[in-house]
């Protein structure tokens, strides 16, 4: 009898990890980042809600005590504090779980925080499908719930470069903001492309004649995997990223909407609400049709379980991503409809 078996999948629900067996990664990047900003910078604090393990935020704390607050498991108190800390003069990161923020205490960041445009930087961890602990901590409808705030930035990084360079540009900026933290052992995707975080913008990182990707987060790694998967296929793949959500960059990604290729918006996200919908808009605004196919979560409550076969299950994996963009080449309508596919001059079908 053949007792051999093929590996488990496994994840540590809290501290799980998105990256590949053997990929090159970073520790920590956000908490490392933080603690060399405040080493130049004074005004900067550090406040978490009982999570600064869970959030990177202990390397702060453990560098800088005196500029550390513990404000328990309270994350209305953790922003009101936070806000009170800005109108003095000083330049908070709070952090907790993105679930937590969103759904919690959205009241108390839209009114202390973003209506008086206070330099707070929010700090959410386990954005979208970053865990396997199910609906209660899988903050797939945070990028949706914050769009519709006045006042508030955010920003959805795909690996440890676009973190590292993001942290001193959101202390810089005056008003609040919204970082969807990536944590623990990070990808280093960014740092093999001519690429520097801009906030507000997004920018080409790789060019391509037949599909074009406009990917935030973890998904610009996934659509540069599926890119260079691709290319086996004779396919050739252009990936846009656009690691800021609000304000979001039309220009750029318009620009390279303004093409025949086949385009795919690619984001770690509900298809409610996010990346998705923020270029559906700038379509429709610039009154150009174009085809728009989009890659993201259901609009639904998702399961738990391990993060390599969540991403499989929910289309977020570069073999699910590889077969999306196969089919869709691979039979080319010419009444304007297809499945799956946004014709976003005339509405979704």
């Amino acid at each position: 009898m053949n007792t051999t078996s093929a590996p488990k999948l496994k994840t540590s629900a809290m501290i799980a990890s998105f990256a590949d067996p053997g990929q090159k990664t970073a520790p920590a990047p956000f908490g490392h980042a933080l603690r060399e900003l405040a080493e130049t910078d004074e005004r900067i604090v550090g406040l978490s809600a009982d999570l600064a393990k869970y959030t990177d935020m202990h390397i702060f704390r453990d560098a800088h005590p005196d500029r550390f607050f513990q404000m328990g498991m309270a994350e209305q108190l953790l922003f009101g504090a936070a806000a009170g800390l800005a109108e003095v003069g000083l330049v908070p990161f709070a952090s907790t779980y993105s679930v937590f923020a969103a759904r919690r205490a959205y009241d108390f960041i839209c009114l202390d925080i973003a209506e008086p445009g206070l330099n707070v930087n929010i700090v959410g961890g386990l954005p979208g499908l970053t865990t396997g602990y199910g609906p209660s901590h899988q903050a797939t409808e945070d990028i949706a719930i914050f769009r519709g705030m006045p006042n508030l930035t955010i920003v959805d990084p795909c690996d440890s470069v676009d973190i590292t360079q993001a942290v001193p540009q959101l202390a810089a900026s005056a008003g609040p903001t919204y970082l969807r933290l990536l944590r623990g052992q990070v990808p280093t995707v960014l740092d093999e492309y001519d690429y520097a975080f801009e906030l507000g913008k997004a920018q080409l990182i790789r060019p391509g004649n037949d599909v074009v990707f406009i990917s935030s987060g973890l998904m610009t790694m996934r659509a540069l995997q599926a890119a260079d998967r691709l290319a086996a296929h004779k396919v050739d793949v252009a990936v846009v990223h656009s690691p800021t959500i609000k304000p979001f960059d039309a220009d750029t990604v318009l620009r390279e909407l303004d093409s025949p290729r086949v385009a795919f918006t690619l984001e770690n996200h509900s298809v409610i609400g996010g990346l998705h919908e923020a270029v559906a808009s700038a379509v429709v605004r610039s009154q150009k049709p174009r085809r728009v196919e989009r890659i993201g979560l259901p609009d639904a409550f998702l399961d738990a379980g391990a993060l390599p076969t969540l991403h499989a299950r929910y289309g977020l994996g570069t073999d699910e991503i590889v077969q999306r963009v196969l089919a869709a080449i691979g039979s080319r309508p010419t009444g304007g409809r297809r499945y799956g596919v946004t014709m976003l001059n005339e509405g979704s079908r």
